[in-house]
């Protein structure tokens, strides 16, 4: 049985701390093993926000990455005119760009993509798989918690 009593704001161990540390320390890690692809935080977050959303706005891409629009659109250029990134017309509403990734990306991408998912074993590598299991269960389940919560405030 788990040890029930109330963990305080001033413990290490209390749950806000732990989840924040854990996303922190996965994203550290991350970006150090993904500056060999020539790869900043913010880049391969524009490249993994466009590749499960091909076709997204730029204002869509900005709250996705909890940017301002003028922040998201200097990143924009300077991803455009590295070669990652590729602007189209909206085909209804001209006044809008559409984001796609182009084939460099896309290979970055996949190389990225490798990376993570060695970032994610080695973090989970202290958990039995049947722990693996259980841990994406509960996080999924906290996470349409937050979800909901934060579709009810908006």
């Amino acid at each position: 049985m788990l040890d029930q009593s109330p963990v305080g704001p001033e413990n290490d161990g209390y749950i806000g701390y732990m989840v924040s540390d854990v996303a922190r320390l996965m994203r550290t890690v991350f970006d150090r093993r993904v500056r060999d692809l020539g790869l900043t935080r913010a880049q391969w977050l524009v490249l993994t926000r466009l590749y499960r959303r091909p076709g997204a706005s730029q204002t869509e891409l900005a709250n996705m990455l909890e940017v301002d629009r003028a922040s998201a659109g200097r990143m924009i250029d300077r991803m455009e005119r590295a070669g990652w990134v590729e602007r189209r017309a909206d085909e209804v509403d001209r006044r809008i760009n559409r984001l796609f990734l182009t084939a460099v990306a896309k290979r970055a991408h996949a190389d990225m993509w490798q990376i993570a998912v060695a970032t994610v074993d080695d973090a989970l590598s202290a958990l039995t798989p049947e722990e693996r299991l259980l841990f994406t269960d509960l996080t999924g389940r906290v996470k349409g918690r937050l979800q909901a919560l934060a579709g009810a405030a908006a």
